[in-house]
Parts: structure tokens; C-alpha cells; sequence
């Protein structure tokens, strides 16, 4: 059947860059799903996404020029019925009784019509899938351009080009119509340019000012960024400056420009004075620079900057630039110097002032609780000092009072690691402190100290314990208090830290009140099974079959992951697991495992393949029953799979005799108990 090329553009003002991706995955998933469903398009098709700040675009190659036509079967009443109820039928489908026909389905004989439906064009069809899949992309926030009846999108929509087969699909949103047209970028291209096909697309783009593909606009920022740190370059140095890597500030980039092209400014290098962390949060957060490493892999004074033009020929834009940094570092060091005067400990009066949640307190509040959290789960992370772990969080808030984190909000901590360590406070305190809020995602590492992880898992215990005992618990996408990621990092510096404290000890010193223990917990075991599929890549049944059996000790359910892992691709392990789901369902058909408690009589094991299966299974109980090498312990337990295959096949589990039949039942229950310390087998899917 023939196809055409399809590709659709919404033109926008300036959407913010964070929600572009997200934004071309819907467009995408939503489009794309509607095709496949109308059997427009293949299943492994193939169909891209591009986008800049002023405009989302979705390409697909090869699109059917109609449905499919299909045959559907229409079972009426049954054969048996009277003729008059088949004539009714033939007459409901509009044809004569010669054309229905006996078919037989699970309930018998039916009378039937396969009833022909002919394809729609999809010239057609994309005329209402288009429109309405436009204002089905979900935005965090949306907005009204043309009063309160009419429609929402994330910014107001200006254009709408639309191509299938070289034709415009007509439709219109918002009183905008589609057309054959585009635009340029607003200084280095036509506001209007016809357009013809996909690939003439991209060539007007490209001569009007616009690099559509973001791969290309990343490429240019970074080409550009390593020929200018080229021509810098010290005369005699064997190395060049670098530009240090920063793939979030980049990616912003990408999406701010339709035409980024890199330049270099410089600062005074007496600002070096100043901490690196405060110079480069200066300049990534509040200017979007790139920072730049001198050869010796310290912070030169340098940076990067991306203009949305084809170049600054009188210098004037890195002038600006230049003299707005130079303001910056000039109130940072005012903060700096200003904040030095008052110690982090006389700041601690000043935290009643500052107000963490209005049923929790103020953060002096919190801080008395962090203090005695620490205490409390210092037996936990047995390597930190105690007494520097809780001097650190007496410390660790004192910082939102400086005039630097009033400014500089996402230096919180940082700042008060920073002063902490001016101040004269111990190392093991002031890095403690530095690293008191991480991580902060899955990406970004934990505490470095142990001191550090201890503070941090009571920071954050203890602000789950409290938020959920006041019913504060996250909803769909609602999460003011970012709970989940505080759940995150505690798993994680379990993890990383190879704490193996386990879950409900760590709520329980936390002492949350009322039902919000049981909800943490279940809190806690979600955030688990997130963390060991996506983070650590287990596959799901993996995960739920070690889960099943114990989930309270972080790296112990990391290590029986692993050792699934290992042992899954060998030869006895999944058809060990499809015997071990036929042991649990003959089990709970018995009335379930726990009405069969203890140990078989051995007296009453036939010889043969039940004597046998049991003596092995002793053998190998035995010699790992202590063992925490999982590897070995599941390597060990598929070995069973002969003997478990002979059992089923030679024995009559359910024998007539009610003494043997509950001694086998009592047999396969404790196989099941003296098997499952690892995984839980019958959870496995077997291919």
C-alpha cells in the first residue's frame, strides 16, 4: 500500500527549555500511538522529534494513505434458536439470510457476519488526530492566549505547519491555521518561508538562522567552546584550557538557542580568592556560563558563554556579559566577607526565626531533633565519629541565615561546609555539613565521610517521620517537600555506604507517630524497588523475587539481586523456578504454606525419588544454610532441579493416604522455607 512523509511543526513564543523534551516524547507517544492504532503505521517504524525554544517538530517517513480495510465477525444467536431470529439478524446486518453463516465459537454454534469495513484516507484522519494531539501534550503549567473559552497550551501557539504527501492537512487551533509555511530566527531569518518537503525543510532552516536537531546545536556549542580554549592556550604550556563538563547547563543551552554560538570572557583573577564552588554556582546558575580549568585543572578565570546569534563582531556582548559577572562575584564577596562576622554557632538562635514546616517547628527545632537522631542511629554506621557527626548537624542549617544562601539558595550546605571549615570547626565536621543534603538525585554521589552519611540519613529520617506524621505524604505528581527524594538518598547511602542498617530500626529511632511508621515502610520498600531496577538495572521479577523474602537490609537485597542475576542465565535455574511456582500453587490449593509447618517424618518418605530429592536437598540446606555468598547458595539450590523434576514426575504428591499426602505437603513447605532465603523462585518469569 503507498505512503507518504508526514511531518507536523508547532510554532510557539519561547517555551522553557526544561519542559522541550519532555514535551517531544508526548508529541511523539501520542501521535505515533494514534497512527499505530489505525494501522497507519509499522509497529518498528521509524519517526523523529526536534525541537528549539520556538518550535516542536515530529517527522514520520512512511504513513499508509489509508486504513487497512478489515473483515470483522458478527456472531448473532445461536443455531439453535428459532429461524425467525436468524432472519432478524441478517436483516440487523442489512443483507439477506443467504450471507450469515454457522460459526463456531467456546459456547457452540452461532450464526454470523463477516462484516466488511473499508479503510478511512488518512488525509482525513490526520485532520482531527493532528489538532486534537496538540492539545493533548501535557505541560506542567499551560496557559489562555485567546480568553478563558479558548484553548491551553504551554505558550501561545503562532503557527501550525502541517505536510502529508506534500499537501497541507487542513486544521486550525485557536484560530491558527495550518499552512505550507515556516519561519526563521527572529534577527537571522524570513519571518515566512514556504516549505515543500521535509528535507527542503531543513535546508530553509538551516539558510535562515535555525539548527533544528539538538544534537547539531550541542555539537556547534562545544566545537566552538574547544576552538576558542584552543587559541587561549599559553604560550610554552603543553596543555590547553578546558572547558569542565556540565551536560545539564549544556542541554539548558541547546534549548535556549536556535542559533548558539559560543564565546569566551574573562574576570579578574583576584575572584579566585573566592571559593570555587560560590564562583561557579555564580556563574552556571544566575549567568548560564561554562566554566573553564586552567592546565592545571583548577578554575581559570575564564568562562563560556552561548549567544542565540551568528556572532559578537564589536565585542560588545561579551563586554556585557563580563561587566554583569563582575557584579556578581562583587556582591558574592560582600556576602562572604559580611557572613564571616558571625560564626555558624552563634547563628544557632537565629534558626527559631526560620520556619521548616509550620507543624514541625523551625529548623532550631529540627536541628535539636537532627542532634539527637544522630545519637540515636550512630550504632548504624559503626566508622563515624559520633561526637563530630553531631556537632555537624548542631551546625548543618545555621547557613540559611547567611546573606550568601539568601542569595544563592542552591548552596545551601555547601556554604556552611565552606564556613565551617574558615571558621576553624574539624574536617570530619565542615565536609559533613558540605554533604548533608546528597544525594539529591540517583546521579549525584553520597556523602563522602562517614560522619556525613550519618547526618544525612538523619536529616532525612527526620523529615520523613515528621511530614508523614502530619499526613504530608507525597500524592501523583505533588511532593512539595521532595519525600521521594529524601527516601532516595537514604536507600542510596545504605547502598553506597554499605550500611546494612535495617529499614524499620531506622524508622523506628526516626519516631514517627500514629500509622505513619507502617506508611514509611511501604514508602520505603517502593523507593527500593525503584532504586534496584532503575538505578541498578535489575530486571522486574528479579527484583520482586528478592523482595518477596526480605527487603529490610539495603545492600543484602543488592547482593541477592546480583547473585540472580549471575545465576539466571544457567540451565537449571529458571526451570527450578517454574518446579518452585508448582510447589506454591499445589500449596495454596492445600490451604497455604503455613498449614504445614515443621519437618517431614522421614519414616513416611517413599524410597526412591522422594527419599532421594530429600536427602539431597538436606545435603545442600546444610552447606549454605549460614552462607551469605548468594552466588553459591543459588549455584547450589539449582542443582536441585534434576532431583525436584524426578520427584514430580515419580511422586504422587496428593496420594490417597491423608498421613503421607500432608507429610509431602509438609515436605514441599519446607523445601519452599529452607530455599526462598534468597529469593523467593516462584516469582521468576520463566521464558
Amino acid at each position: 500500500m503507498p505512503s507518504n512523509e508526514f511531518f507536523l511543526e508547532i510554532g510557539t513564543e519561547e517555551i522553557p527549555d526544561w519542559m522541550i523534551e519532555p514535551a517531544l516524547k508526548e508529541l511523539q507517544n501520542l501521535l505515533w500511538g494514534d497512527l499505530l492504532l489505525r494501522s497507519l503505521v509499522q509497529e518498528d517504524g521509524l519517526a523523529e522529534v526536534h525541537a528549539t525554544p520556538r518550535r516542536l517538530v515530529l517527522y514520520i517517513p512512511a504513513v499508509l494513505d489509508k486504513q487497512p480495510d478489515i473483515e470483522k465477525l458478527v456472531t448473532g444467536p445461536p443455531k439453535s434458536a428459532p429461524q425467525r431470529a436468524a432472519e432478524s439478524f441478517a436483516q440487523k446486518m442489512g443483507v439477506p439470510l443467504s450471507q450469515i453463516e454457522v460459526v463456531s465459537t467456546p459456547k457452540g454454534e452461532y450464526w454470523g457476519f463477516r462484516q466488511k469495513q473499508k479503510g478511512l484516507q488518512t488525509k482525513e484522519l490526520l485532520k482531527t488526530l493532528v489538532p486534537d494531539t496538540v492539545l493533548r501534550i501535557h505541560f506542567p503549567k499551560t496557559m489562555y492566549w485567546t480568553g478563558k473559552n479558548g484553548p491551553r497550551f504551554i505558550r501561545p501557539i503562532r503557527s501550525l505547519l502541517a505536510l502529508y504527501g506534500r499537501r497541507v492537512v487542513p486544521f486550525s487551533i485557536a484560530g491558527v491555521k495550518s499552512a505550507a509555511y515556516t519561519f526563521g530566527h527572529r534577527v537571522l531569518g524570513k519571518p515566512r518561508i514556504k516549505v515543500t518537503s521535509f528535507q527542503q525543510y531543513l535546508e530553509a532552516l538551516k539558510n535562515n538562522g535555525v539548527v533544528l536537531k539538538a544534537a547539531e546545536r550541542r555539537e556547534k556549542i562545544l566545537a566552538d567552546a574547544a576552538r576558542l580554549l584552543a587559541a587561549a592556550q599559553p604560550e610554552g604550556s603543553p596543555r590547553r584550557p578546558t572547558l569542565r563538563e556540565n551536560p545539564t547547563l549544556l542541554n539548558t543551552l541547546v534549548y535556549l538557542t536556535e542559533f548558539p554560538t559560543a564565546d569566551m570572557g574573562q574576570f579578574d583573577p583576584a575572584y579566585l580568592e573566592l571559593p570555587e564552588e560560590v564562583l561557579v554556582t555564580v556563574m552556571q546558575h544566575h549567568q548560564k556560563y561554562l566554566s573553564v580549568s586552567d592546565a592545571a585543572g583548577k578554575l581559570a578565570p575564564r568562562f563560556i558563554f552561548v549567544m542565540n546569534l551568528d556572532g559578537d563582531s564589536t565585542g560588545a556582548i561579551r563586554h556585557g556579559n563580563e561587566r554583569v559577572l563582575r557584579a556578581r562575584f562583587n556582591d558574592a564577596r560582600f556576602f562572604w566577607e559580611t557572613d564571616q562576622k558571625t560564626p555558624l554557632g552563634d547563628r544557632l538562635p537565629m534558626l527559631e526565626h526560620v520556619t521548616f514546616q509550620s507543624q514541625l517547628g523551625s529548623y532550631r527545632q529540627k536541628t535539636e531533633r537532627n542532634v539527637a537522631l544522630v545519637r540515636r542511629l550512630a550504632a548504624f554506621v559503626p566508622q563515624a565519629p559520633v561526637e563530630h557527626a553531631a556537632r555537624a548537624a548542631e551546625l548543618a542549617k545555621c547557613d540559611l541565615t547567611t546573606e550568601l544562601v539568601k542569595e544563592f539558595t542552591e548552596l545551601q550546605g555547601v556554604v556552611g561546609g565552606l564556613y565551617a571549615r574558615a571558621q576553624g570547626e574539624p574536617g570530619e565536621v565542615a565536609d559533613a555539613i558540605y554533604d548533608h543534603y546528597k544525594p539529591e538525585s540517583m546521579e549525584e554521589r553520597s556523602p563522602r565521610t562517614p560522619a556525613g552519611a550519618l547526618v544525612a540519613l538523619a536529616d532525612k529520617l527526620d523529615t520523613l517521620a515528621g511530614c508523614f506524621s502530619i499526613g504530608l505524604k507525597p500524592s501523583g505528581s505533588s511532593d512539595p517537600f521532595a519525600l521521594r527524594r529524601a527516601a532516595q538518598g537514604v536507600v542510596k547511602i545504605l547502598a553506597d555506604h554499605n550500611l546494612h542498617a535495617p529499614l524499620p530500626e531506622l524508622i523506628a529511632a526516626a519516631q514517627p507517630s500514629g500509622e505513619a511508621a507502617g506508611q514509611l515502610g511501604e514508602f520505603f520498600l517502593d523507593r527500593l524497588r525503584y532504586y534496584l531496577r532503575e538505578v541498578r538495572g535489575f530486571r522486574y521479577d528479579e527484583v520482586n523475587a528478592v523482595l518477596a523474602v526480605g527487603a529490610q537490609d539495603v545492600p543484602d537485597a543488592i547482593a541477592r539481586c546480583e547473585a540472580v542475576r549471575q545465576v539466571r542465565p544457567t540451565s537449571n535455574f529458571e526451570p527450578l523456578s517454574a518446579a518452585f511456582k508448582r510447589i506454591q500453587n499445589i500449596l495454596r490449593k492445600a490451604g497455604g504454606v503455613g498449614q504445614f509447618p515443621g519437618e517431614p517424618d522421614a519414616a513416611l518418605l517413599e524410597g526412591g525419588a522422594e527419599a532421594e530429592l530429600d536427602g539431597q536437598a538436606r545435603r545442600v540446606f546444610e552447606e549454605t544454610k549460614e552462607s551469605r555468598d548468594y552466588e553459591m547458595v543459588l549455584r547450589r539450590t539449582a542443582e536441585l532441579r534434576p532431583a525436584v523434576d524426578t520427584f514430580f514426575d515419580k511422586v504422587l504428591v496428593m496420594a490417597e493416604d491423608e498421613r503421607v499426602r500432608r507429610n509431602r505437603l509438609t515436605f514441599l513447605a519446607w523445601l519452599l522455607r529452607a530455599f526462598t532465603r534468597v529469593a523467593d523462585f516462584s516469582e521468576i518469569v520463566v521464558s
